[in-house]
């Protein structure tokens, strides 16, 4: 939590990952896996599943749909969000999207890489 912040990504909160499909319309999302293994559904329902463990990190951009499709019991995840941002929940919807669409475009890049800083590859 303190590694991100330190690199202007606030709003951190420790658990999971939701285990349904949403959405952030609003800001990006950081998740970093500091125990145990989940597997993450990247675009919705017809997205590429990814498997995340102890260690990794995963920069969710505004607008992309994800959900825990099964974890490890000891699952802890820290995300958060970049200064200034601040998170909407959304269910994943053809007419919902797309009346984000424009509050999605409009959310601006973070100033800095959540793990490296300001000369992170994020950036």
């Amino acid at each position: 939590m303190a590694l991100f912040d330190r690199n202007g990504w606030t709003g951190a909160w420790k658990n999971g990952v939701y285990a349904r499909h949403h959405y952030h319309s609003s800001a990006h999302e950081v998740l970093g896996v500091a125990a145990g293994w989940v597997r993450v559904r990247l675009g919705g329902e017809d997205g590429q599943t990814v498997e995340l463990r102890a260690g990794d990190v995963v920069v969710i951009p505004a607008g992309v749909a994800h959900n825990n499709e099964g974890a490890s019991r000891d699952l802890l995840v820290v995300g958060a969000y970049p200064r200034g941002q601040s998170p909407d929940m959304r269910s994943p919807g053809v007419a919902d999207h797309a009346r984000a669409l424009p509050r999605i475009a409009a959310v601006p890049l973070p100033a800095g890489d959540p793990v490296i800083g300001n000369s992170g590859p994020l950036i």
